[in-house]
């Protein structure tokens, strides 16, 4: 059944637009011209996001950040084990899925690690990535106080998320 649900999208609107005597092929053909100078205009963004990543990722620049956090961290009892996640989170939620699995399979689902790496990837969002994307695709040039906010909101999403495990599952 969940098979036929696509087509029988298609085939409505096809019947629809038959039904308002708009055509159909152009309307298509100007869709996809639209979506293709999209795809033009936002090839340099997702370029640079790609490269940046990488140079992130590749750099075990993490690494060195969290070394450099693991004192002040332990003094509060937030396990440093989390801390690529959140640092990494806000740039690139594949990045962060890949992160988040090798937590859970290291400390596995039902530990503190693992349920505060799982509140917190669900909690916090990829805000770098959304405005570089989003605003670039309408031609939003100033994100300064975007940024901002989008970065205050994933840190205290990593807050209340290690606030709220600490309540509810230790």
């Amino acid at each position: 059944m969940i098979n036929y649900i696509i087509p029988l999208i298609v085939v409505t609107i096809i019947i629809y637009g038959i039904y308002k005597k708009v055509d159909i092929f152009d309307t298509f053909i100007d869709g996809v011209k639209e979506g293709m100078k999209l795809s033009i205009n936002l090839f340099p963004t997702i370029f640079a996001m790609i490269i940046a990543i990488t140079l992130i990722t590749d750099s075990n620049i993490i690494n060195y950040i969290c070394n450099l956090l693991k004192p002040l961290f332990s003094k509060i009892s937030f396990p440093t084990e989390v801390l690529p996640l959140a640092l990494l989170r806000p740039i690139s939620g594949s990045s962060s899925l890949v992160i988040l699995n090798d937590i859970l399979a290291k400390y596995g689902p039902d530990s503190f690690i693992g349920r505060l790496s799982s509140v917190m990837q669900g909690s916090t969002d990829t805000t770098i990535y959304i405005i570089s994307m989003y605003f670039a695709s309408i031609g939003i040039k100033k994100t300064r106080y975007s940024l901002t906010v989008g970065l205050l909101a994933d840190l205290l999403s990593v807050i209340i998320s290690f606030i709220m495990v600490n309540i509810f599952f230790r």
